[in-house]
């Protein structure tokens, strides 16, 4: 015999448990991987932080190299500080993509979640 077990979805037809905190949304409000806006919002933060860190991880190590292997020469200061602020700002960008696709990737709350619709 099998054990009849319902989800969020024999509950209602309009209603689906959200992946990341399994609350019971309308389906019209999660996106294709099931996240509603808040876990959503709440995920780009988190990968805008590690974003930002990455960036600046990115940009020190770009700014030691021109210290220490190139030798910038004072009189191009200026381009040199622009390259930084450029490779700062260009890495965090594709830092909290990467971060956030990773996130949604590994989606280990969905799994620590506790299920609104379990009896």
């Amino acid at each position: 015999m099998s054990v009849d077990r319902r989800t969020s979805r024999d509950l209602d037809a309009d209603q689906v448990a959200c992946a990341r905190c399994g609350e019971l949304k309308d389906i019209a409000d999660l996106d294709r991987l099931l996240w509603c806006d808040r876990c959503r919002r709440l995920t780009r933060n988190q990968a805008t932080r590690w974003g930002w860190l990455i960036g600046l991880s990115f940009a020190g190590g770009i700014a030691l190299y021109i210290w220490l292997g190139i030798h910038g020469s004072r009189a191009l200061i200026g381009g040199w500080v622009a390259t930084v602020v450029a490779a700062l700002w260009l890495a965090s960008k594709v830092g909290r993509e990467v971060a956030y696709g990773v996130i949604r990737y590994r989606d280990t709350k969905a799994v620590e979640a506790p299920r609104s619709s379990e009896p």
